[in-house]
């Protein structure tokens, strides 16, 4: 993950700059397209607050997992609204850095929300995270840390 976001910082929700090298290390990284203005976006985030909140702070240890949010929101006051109002603990590309086109390019982003779950290189695990997520729960994330290449004695 280090190589998709190098050189670069994110943002926590409450607004700290984080480098993407030390949070994202040895996760599986959820890659989240989504806005405050779309309406299954703003049903699917709770979903996702429910299951990031099981692996990280139900599990011990922690699962290896974080989510990445790349806003389509129409500024950057939407987006750190809709951060606060509705988002779990997790990161984002600050509103203002033009990557984010180039990662829904690369990723093939064409409608929101889209949730892709890729590994440390930035290689895609699978497109379809909010789908499995919705579908499997937490069982999903075994799958994904298989996948990943990531050696961690986590049970679901």
């Amino acid at each position: 993950m280090v190589d998709v976001f190098s050189g670069r910082l994110l943002v926590s929700r409450d607004g700290r700059s984080v480098d993407p090298e030390e949070a994202l290390q040895n996760k599986v990284v959820g890659l989240y397209f989504s806005a405050g203005w779309c309406s299954p976006c703003r049903d699917f985030t709770p979903v996702l607050c429910d299951f990031y909140t099981e692996l990280l702070e139900e599990t011990e240890p922690p699962a290896p997992f974080e989510v990445v949010f790349i806003s389509s929101d129409h500024s950057a006051e939407e987006m750190v609204g809709y951060m606060h109002a509705m988002h779990g603990d997790w990161l984002a590309l600050p509103f203002h850095d033009p990557y984010k086109h180039d990662l829904k390019k690369k990723y093939n982003i064409t409608a929101i929300p889209k949730l892709v779950i890729v590994k440390q290189t930035g290689e895609v695990i699978t497109d379809k995270g909010r789908k499995q997520i919705r579908d499997k729960g937490r069982s999903c994330f075994r799958n994904w840390l298989e996948s990943a290449d990531i050696f961690q004695n986590f049970s679901s």
